[in-house]
């Protein structure tokens, strides 16, 4: 199995230090300082499970690599219309893409099923610019639940989970779904193909739509928004209009806001990765986890007030950071 991983940062190259352990042929692609490191010493990964450190060839030039058997995305999703450059050597014929994002994808109604089959999300497929970039047919969804950082270039900081849950926008179980669990599983991750993985998309966006905006707007930790009544209530109210949503799409998520929220408390003074990029001074990755669900909102007539008012500010906030 030839696996090339575009975009090598924190999850993409734990997940090709994981496949390259497995025997796979894996291809990094990377750039600057963390690129000569993983070029100089391999992707040192630190792990609760155990350290290790993967050799696996790391370039910047996807030429370099030519067609592979799978894609391994770890770009955020705001910059899939442009990687059409770095993507297109990569491909063949059968060549599928694993694209590991949050939120709302572009796929998402691709093979659907029901009224709204084959329709555009437009708040991340702007005009069909991403899927004139990635096709449809290639894509195989990926939901992460795994929490890594880069802790200096080159090396990765596992912090906690190894599920990479994987699914078809068609619900099948594919050969090549199960091609990639297993390697997936050789590597010491967990995988699961999931029948239906827009279930699975919706169960980590409910965390994602509220938490994410929320901590970037008040700057304030996992525990902090948890913990502050009305920011909780706010954030309860976001859920459970999000979970509207995702009902009316025929989707059922299966756990509880109040589970949901024990949870996040739980994981104490983390900063989101929204929070983050704000800090840094990236763009901040909004539109597919929160423009997509109001879009969504709109078009099966369920009324999400709170997330419109949120995205409103997150949006403006958004655009001054990038100013």
């Amino acid at each position: 199995m030839k696996v090339a991983v575009l975009g090598a940062g924190a999850i993409g190259a734990y997940v090709g230090a994981a496949l390259h352990r497995a025997g796979a042929d894996v291809h990094l692609i990377a750039r600057g300082p963390h690129l000569a490191a993983m070029r100089r010493h391999g992707v040192r990964v630190h792990s609760p499970r155990g350290d290790f450190t993967a050799r696996a060839h790391a370039t910047d030039d996807p030429a370099g690599i030519g067609p592979v058997d799978y894609v391994f995305l770890g770009l955020k999703a705001h910059s899939y219309a442009a990687c059409g450059p770095l993507i297109e050597p990569l491909l063949h014929e059968r060549t599928a893409v694993v694209a590991a994002q949050n939120g709302i994808p572009w796929w998402y109604f691709h093979r659907h099923g029901g009224p709204f089959d084959g329709r555009r999300v437009e708040s991340v497929d702007p005009g069909g610019t991403v899927s004139a970039v990635l096709a449809p047919e290639r894509a195989i969804g990926c939901v992460v639940y795994a929490a890594t950082e880069l802790e200096a270039p080159g090396v990765v900081r596992h912090l906690e989970g190894t599920r990479f849950s994987v699914g078809e926008p068609d619900r099948s179980v594919s050969p090549r779904c199960l091609a990639f669990s297993e390697a997936m599983l050789a590597g010491g991750l967990k995988c699961p193909v999931e029948p239906d993985l827009r279930n699975d998309i919706w169960l980590k966006l409910l965390g994602n739509i509220s938490f994410n905006p929320i901590s970037a707007l008040a700057r304030a930790t996992m525990a902090q928004m948890c913990r502050h009544g009305g920011t909780r209530r706010v954030i309860e109210i976001m859920m459970a209009e999000t979970l509207a949503v995702a009902q009316a799409l025929g989707c059922e998520v299966g756990v509880s806001i109040e589970r949901r929220l024990a949870g996040a408390e739980k994981v104490g003074d983390h900063r989101t990765s929204t929070l983050q990029d704000l800090e840094r001074g990236k763009p901040l990755e909004l539109d597919v986890l929160l423009a997509a669900v109001v879009e969504l909102a709109e078009i099966t007539g369920v009324e999400v007030p709170t997330l419109r008012t949120v995205h409103a500010l997150s949006d403006l906030l958004a655009l001054r950071s990038a100013a």
